[in-house]
């Protein structure tokens, strides 16, 4: 039987990225893809980045594919206006994702395009666990003329739940990473980490940084880490500042997931559909929609089939397939593929042709 993915090819080079992608599927296994507006494209045609519609036929999906939205033709301070990326938590929380997981592995083929010295990367493979659902984005919000105001909140089901996703993924290490010395959300933060860690995962080591520290030592020791553990404003500056050590933020995919018990709690707060239904897992790359370089063939689309790669790992239970897409990006590279954010010249197309070559 067919897997059922949701494609939402967005904005800029979105299009240009979901299509080798899909080709690439092909070669796989079967799936049936249903093509959907998002974001930008969605305002556009409907005046909202995601309409119910979309919505409903995502919760119905296997996996939802996403490539990327927005670009300068949305942007507005106006508090009023549609922006594409309110599509994006929108999708987020109503489909229950609240985990986020950024893998960061720099290859060994790519080391020299990094910013920092070979010998500060070699050997990083660290994985970003980000809270999804909680936290700024979705507090409450006001403005007038004269000031504004973000609501940051967070319960104790949220922590515990996000926590448990990172402890599971460890081996040895989680560093939960919070602002305790100053948010209260933060202090309850640090509390509920240390209570899960002690009841349920002692065999790990845990330790707590705050996340100016957790900032500098990505630079300065990116080894030292192997699972970040932390909220969804912190995770989102950190997970971009730990792509770069790949040498391109165009290398970097994610995966948003969830479960029947995040159903529940975003359902009991307005954040997400009611339980008992499934939840398909959310996979994008991490890097925008680059509208400067859409339409010129040049977008690299690396990181939009490492995404699904993720989704054949964590959203199919695919594993052979998905490790077969890991393997012949690693193999392109090492044989010299690279676009132009890594320093080469190689376009999409061309880029797309040695990783097929290469599965």
């Amino acid at each position: 039987m067919a897997h059922r993915v949701v494609t939402l090819p967005g904005d800029g080079i979105g299009p240009e990225i979901m299509m080798p992608t899909l080709e690439l599927l092909g070669r796989l296994g079967s799936f049936e893809f249903e093509e959907l507006p998002f974001g930008g494209a969605s305002i556009d045609l409907h005046g909202t980045a995601l309409t119910e519609e979309v919505l409903d036929t995502c919760r119905r999906a296997d996996a939802v594919l996403l490539a990327a939205v927005g670009g300068p033709k949305w942007d507005t301070t106006d508090p009023g206006a549609p922006r594409p990326e309110q599509g994006l938590l929108a999708l987020r929380s109503g489909l229950g994702l609240y985990a986020n997981l950024r893998p960061v592995r720099p290859l060994p083929a790519l080391y020299d395009a990094s910013p920092l010295r070979r010998e500060r990367i070699e050997g990083t493979d660290l994985l970003v666990v980000r809270e999804l659902t909680g936290g700024i984005y979705f507090g409450e919000k006001s403005r007038t003329d004269e000031r504004a105001s973000d609501v940051c909140e967070y319960t104790v089901a949220e922590v515990e739940r996000i926590a448990r996703t990172a402890f599971g993924a460890a081996r040895a290490k989680v560093s939960s990473v919070d602002k305790a010395n100053v948010l209260e959300t933060s202090r309850l933060w640090r509390e509920v980490v240390t209570r899960v860690h002690a009841r349920e995962f002692p065999h790990i080591q845990l330790e707590h940084l705050l996340v100016d520290n957790a900032a500098m030592q990505l630079v300065a020791s990116p080894r030292h880490f192997e699972v970040i553990l932390t909220e969804n404003m912190f995770g989102d500056i950190l997970s971009d500042e730990a792509a770069m050590l790949t040498g391109s933020i165009g290398l970097l995919p994610s995966a948003s997931l969830g479960d029947s018990a995040s159903r529940a709690e975003s359902a009991s707060r307005g954040r997400g559909h009611a339980p008992g239904t499934r939840t398909p897992g959310l996979f994008e790359p991490v890097h925008g929609s680059a509208p400067d370089i859409a339409g010129t063939g040049v977008a690299n689309p690396l990181a939009m089939f490492l995404s699904a790669a993720l989704m054949l790992r964590h959203g199919l239970a695919l594993e052979s397939e998905a490790a077969a897409v890991e393997s012949a990006v690693d193999r392109a590279l090492a044989a010299g593929l690279r676009t132009p954010d890594l320093g080469g010249a190689a376009g999409t197309a061309e880029a797309t042709r040695a990783v097929l070559e290469n599965l």
